[in-house]
């Protein structure tokens, strides 16, 4: 749900300003993103869990991405360099809305924490030859305009041996049902027009464009909303919202 990465081969104008002009919600966990401060938690125990066993790190102390690079593109308002950056990661957060920079940077200010925010695309930052260990992909790919060359960026900065993960939302009437009709339309989770049923992405066309793009597929999840708990916890069932991570050959 964050802007899309700004590049002729990405980027869709109308999702940069859409999230542009939300830009002082971000932090309101009652707000127009409250969706995204509940299902923050799933997100982080995904990514926590798959770096620490592909890095041999120990999950239970404070950091445990110390020495590592992370980048969050689409990273919007900050949601999880914030988080990432106390588990001790070297994080770039990029987005290409400045809005959203702006907001960041100021809320990172305000937390005494070290985040290097840029108002850039992936495709600049990969003709910069920037390189991570880990690539955060969540909740982006569904709003950029060509999937695969947005995908063979991001692939580009990750380091041999590094992960990308990515979070998204199937191309499915289920999804389209529950994401679109159900999120924004009925319950009110978002504003009217955030996705595009069209723009969702299949994990069999992810799994493609990773392929090509010289990653291996380590592990995907779906992710369930429980209404009587009022959280998101992960699930088998993938015919909705989905998160996978993808390895780098270390040779």
């Amino acid at each position: 749900m964050q802007a899309a990465a700004k590049q002729s081969s990405s980027i869709v104008d109308a999702e940069v300003e859409k999230f542009s002009a939300l830009a002082a919600e971000w932090w309101d966990p009652q707000g127009k993103f409250a969706v995204l401060h509940k299902f923050n938690p799933v997100r982080l125990a995904y990514i926590r869990e798959h770096v620490c066993a592909r890095f041999g790190r120990d999950e239970d102390i404070r950091t445990p991405f110390q020495g590592l690079r992370f980048l969050d593109i689409g990273c919007g308002g900050g949601l999880l360099c914030e988080p990432m950056t106390r588990l001790g990661a070297d994080v770039v957060g990029a987005d290409a809305s400045a809005k959203n920079i702006a907001t960041a940077s100021t809320h990172a200010k305000q937390q005494n924490l070290a985040i290097d925010y840029r108002a850039c695309t992936a495709e600049e930052l990969h003709a910069a030859g920037e390189q991570f260990d880990i690539v955060l992909n969540m909740e982006v790919i569904e709003h950029v305009a060509d999937v695969e060359a947005f995908v063979a960026s991001c692939a580009g900065m990750v380091k041999p041996g590094g992960l990308m993960f990515v979070a998204t939302l199937n191309r499915t009437l289920k999804a389209f049902a529950l994401a679109i009709v159900g999120a924004e339309y009925v319950l009110g989770w978002l504003p009217r027009g955030t996705h595009e049923w069209e723009k969702f992405v299949t994990p069999q066309e992810l799994e493609t464009a990773l392929s090509s793009a010289g990653m291996t597929i380590r592990n995907k999840s779906g992710v369930l909303y429980n209404p009587l708990a009022d959280t998101w916890r992960r699930s088998k069932d993938m015919d909705v919202n989905y998160m996978l991570v993808a390895g780098k050959s270390a040779v």
